[in-house]
């Protein structure tokens, strides 16, 4: 098999130990749970990771697809100069899933940016401790509706299993970011609704209950993961799996969740 890992990872920049200092204390959950993951991913053997960001180039009506030899962190608008890590670039499947979504009529475009956004950065800080060779495919999300994201999803899990590789895909995203009245977006009363809601469906193997959530209700909540996951749903559809939260927490209004989906 192909698909050999699949997670939910969140991406707060205070997870790293130069930005977060002392607050990093109280994100502890999620930095244990990342670590969990890590050693989970390890002893997966992976050649590849695919990680589907937010924080990428954001087109209206195409996903991105960043094809680089070579890519870099980059944590400088946080105020972080120390935090310097370089990962290979996958080339091969990059192509393979540009072809066939061109065939299958969905649009993606293939970038070039050897910087990573922090939505990318953060994960892999945790997850590639001991992964030094892994080379990583970098997707980046659109502005088309959820089942487009949910069927995109689907449509990169042909290649995947072709391949020949052994690969992870991690969804980066954090859930509401409107859970309190110091949280970045302020507070609204749909964003724990929508944490609770997402946790349940991906708790029940629900994607068709997350594609039908009111797209009032998301925006509501403020939230930046959903259509990461969509992708990482659609990868997993007609796969069997056990759906594992390792870690859920708010401390600064917005929803972290670390997820295994274990095959």
């Amino acid at each position: 098999m192909s698909l050999v890992f699949a997670a939910i990872t969140p991406h707060p920049p205070l997870l790293i130990p130069t930005i977060g200092k002392d607050a990093l204390k109280k994100i502890n959950q999620t930095q244990q749970a990342l670590e969990r993951l890590e050693e989970e991913l390890y002893l997966a053997r992976p050649d590849i990771i695919i990680i589907i960001s937010p924080h990428g180039h954001l087109f209206t009506d195409a996903f991105s697809i960043n094809l680089s030899t070579v890519f870099k962190t980059n944590l400088r608008e946080f105020g972080d100069l120390a935090t310097n890590c370089t990962y290979k670039g996958e080339i091969h499947l990059p192509g393979a899933i540009r072809s066939l979504a061109k065939q299958r009529g969905y649009e993606t475009t293939i970038i070039t940016n050897e910087n990573l956004d922090h939505g990318i950065t953060i994960p892999l800080y945790y997850l590639t401790a001991h992964l030094p060779e892994i080379k990583i495919m970098p997707i980046g999300y659109c502005n088309l509706d959820h089942k487009t994201h949910l069927e995109f999803g689907y449509l990169m899990k042909d290649p995947i299993m072709k391949s020949s590789k052994r690969i992870a895909i991690i969804a980066s995203g954090d859930l509401s970011h409107a859970l309190t009245t110091d949280a970045p977006a302020g507070f609204n009363p749909a964003g724990e609704k929508f944490d609770k809601k997402i946790q349940e469906l991906l708790a029940t193997h629900n994607s068709t209950g997350m594609v039908q959530l009111d797209p009032q209700f998301v925006n509501e909540a403020t939230e930046c993961g959903l259509r990461s996951f969509l992708i990482l749903l659609g990868v997993l559809r007609d796969m069997s799996y056990r759906y594992e939260s390792y870690a859920y927490e708010a401390p600064f209004g917005v929803g972290y969740l670390t997820a295994n989906f274990i095959l």
